[in-house]
């Protein structure tokens, strides 16, 4: 009171003071300035040791700056909705994101029609490969089965490895039987040729009968290529590579390959507006004797290469349509990415600059730090994801136009499956922030919000378990059972029977030729089984169910209030009451500009910190505080 009352003293014997919109001429020397800065210090002095009454007598006692900054931040944590009623502010990221999500599922569901079209056809080609190429292949391998119907296809003779060679040749250049249309790769369609590649240590010679061996490591590539004319000459692979002075040490080989190529058409991907698939199989036959066991293994794999057709004229105009508006599909998505990108970004921004202005705010007024709690409130972690998913739904997108254009050398497929499924499936997690606005939804979000720190710290004991369990199990049944024979599978294996899946099969297919290692692994499954199904899925729940408790609390009684969220409380304005409608940034500057070139300033005023405050009381204050003093 007596603080206020110096005031009033020195208001009205020096300064320049504002009355019935003149100014009144008072003392201009040193004096009025010392008068003037002792005014400015005793108003910043610390507020929890003095207390200015005001006019307001009829209402709470709010500073200006804190009401400032509090509206300010409830404008910042409003959602879209809210925000529009308060300032009329296009929810232009909300929009962004329906126009995103709805491009996006587009895009992905062609590609991955498309993507469908060209694995199937590419993984039957394989298995036509197989019947042509592979000599003893059976349709029961066509299908994988678990547990597998035959074992695998190997040779075990050496007379069984040149048949094998020789079948694969004689597939080769008689092509023209096969049903499916395939062609050499020479334009012309003259027969090129078939390239054989063995690879062999360098010297391995092995005396069985006296234990003893000659062994040089070193692996030494050669390869001869077949043609058609040589292949007739000699009519076997062995004959042939006698000629050629290359002796097969099956005692040295490691593995060998037969390396070929052929091109087809793919027509049923022929539509309305899409025109048939070109493509080149880059196939590669391996022989792989690595275990030096007796068992050579053959395996087949086709590599597929999308080329540019050259075909009828008819779908010329057509795939020029169907090509535009792919394109032109794929650039509006990158475009509306790279939108939602910079806005996201820009609004993590301007929440950091927010966020150094409230820890300065709270510094300077009350004399303290912004918990950590609070400053994690301006990092929004959904923008983060959103940024996230447009960073790969551009680089999906990118390297999807270049395979639609046949501007990539190698098949990347499943590559822009990756990019494109990810990028979608977080696009669609975001979409849950919309949800969280309604109390309704909200209530799983706040759940696993609740109990990520408690299941992380649960999960952590029960992988230490987990992985203990795996490493013995692959240890000790790995040679036994052959759901353990690696240690990915093994973890497979694990995680199957946590689930209930394929308990019996488990026990039954582990071998009994040891009596001991037979009852260990019966130990060994029932004391994993029962750890993890009775205890350790058990307390997974009741952690979730728990934090599900404690929200549903929160909802009854109110959610507990960190020092910002109680510092935003008092403002309990409406987003329509109309009060947001002033820009507080523009306001301020426009105001700074005018004090400069005024040379005037304002009358700081600071009052006591109050819980509640109403629009009335904020508008009275605001006038008390209008005051101006020429310095």
């Amino acid at each position: 009171m007596q603080a206020h009352k110096r005031m009033q003293r020195m208001d009205s014997s020096t300064g320049n003071i504002l009355r019935n919109r003149s100014w009144s001429h008072g003392l201009d020397d040193e004096d009025m300035v010392t008068s003037e800065n002792a005014l400015l210090n005793e108003a910043n002095e610390p507020r929890q040791n003095r207390s200015v009454s005001t006019e307001c007598n009829s209402c709470p006692i709010v500073t200006f700056a804190e009401e400032k900054m509090r509206r300010k931040l409830r404008f910042f944590f409003m959602n879209p909705i809210e925000k529009w009623q308060a300032k009329r502010r296009f929810p232009y990221k909300f929009i962004i994101q329906l126009v995103k999500i709805i491009l996006v599922t587009m895009q992905l569901c062609l590609f991955a029609h498309n993507n469908y079209m060209h694995v199937n056809y590419t993984w039957d080609n394989r298995i036509t490969f197989s019947h042509l190429f592979l000599m003893g292949w059976d349709s029961a391998q066509e299908v994988p089965a678990y547990p597998p119907a035959t074992g695998p296809l190997a040779v075990y003779k050496r007379s069984d490895f040149y048949d094998a060679i020789d079948y694969t040749l004689r597939g080769y250049y008689n092509i023209g039987d096969a049903i499916g249309s395939y062609s050499y790769i020479a334009e012309n369609n003259s027969v090129g040729p078939l390239t054989l590649c063995l690879y062999q240590y360098k010297e391995g010679i092995i005396f069985g009968f006296n234990e003893s061996y000659v062994f040089d490591n070193e692996i030494v590539e050669t390869c001869v290529n077949i043609t058609l004319e040589t292949f007739d000459t000699f009519n076997s692979s062995h004959t042939l590579l006698q000629d050629k002075n290359i002796n097969v040490n099956f005692s040295a080989l490691v593995r060998a390959q037969l390396k070929f190529s052929l091109k087809t058409v793919n027509l049923k991907a022929a539509g309305p507006m899409t025109p048939p698939d070109c493509y080149r199989f880059n196939v590669h036959i391996d022989f792989d004797n690595r275990d030096f066991d007796g068992q050579m293994l053959l395996s087949l794999d086709a590599e597929p290469r999308k080329l540019q057709c050259k075909g009828d004229t008819r779908y010329i105009t057509d795939n020029r349509i169907e090509s535009a508006l792919r394109t032109l599909l794929n650039l509006l998505v990158i475009l509306i990415c790279s939108i939602s990108f910079l806005l996201c970004s820009r609004a993590i921004y301007r929440a950091q600059l927010l966020k150094f202005d409230t820890i300065n705010f709270f510094k300077n007024t009350y004399g303290k730090m912004l918990s950590l709690e609070g400053r994690l409130e301006f990092l929004n972690c959904w923008y983060i994801m959103i940024i996230v998913n447009d960073l790969l739904i551009i680089i999906g997108s990118i390297i999807k136009e270049r395979i639609e254009r046949q501007h990539s050398s190698s098949d990347h497929w499943s590559v822009c499956s990756i990019f494109l499924g990810t990028g979608n499936l977080l696009m669609w997690f975001g979409v849950l922030r919309y949800l969280g606005f309604f109390k309704t939804y909200n209530v799983v979000i706040l759940t696993l919000k609740k109990a990520a720190p408690k299941v992380a710290r649960f999960l952590i004991c029960a992988i230490l378990i987990y992985a203990g369990f795996t490493f013995c199990g692959w240890l000790v049944l790995g040679p036994y059972n052959m759901k353990f024979r690696s240690l990915a599978t093994t973890s497979e294996c694990l995680f199957a029977l946590i689930n209930g899946d394929d308990m019996f099969a488990t026990f039954s297919i582990t071998s009994s030729k040891s009596p001991v290692l037979w009852w260990y692994s019966r130990i060994y499954l029932y004391t994993f089984i029962s750890l993890y199904i009775y205890v350790v899925l058990s307390l997974f729940i009741s952690v979730i169910m728990d934090a599900y408790d404690t929200i549903k609390v929160y909802y009854r009684d109110g959610f507990p209030k960190n020092d910002l969220q109680t510092f935003i409380a008092p403002c309990t304005d409406e987003a329509s009451s109309g009060l947001f409608m002033d820009d507080p940034e523009k306001s301020s500057l426009t105001t700074d500009l005018l004090d400069r070139l005024c040379c005037c300033r304002k009358r700081p005023f600071y009052e006591s910190f109050s819980e509640s405050s109403t629009a009335d009381c904020s508008t009275k204050c605001e006038q008390v505080s209008e005051g101006a003093i020429c310095v």
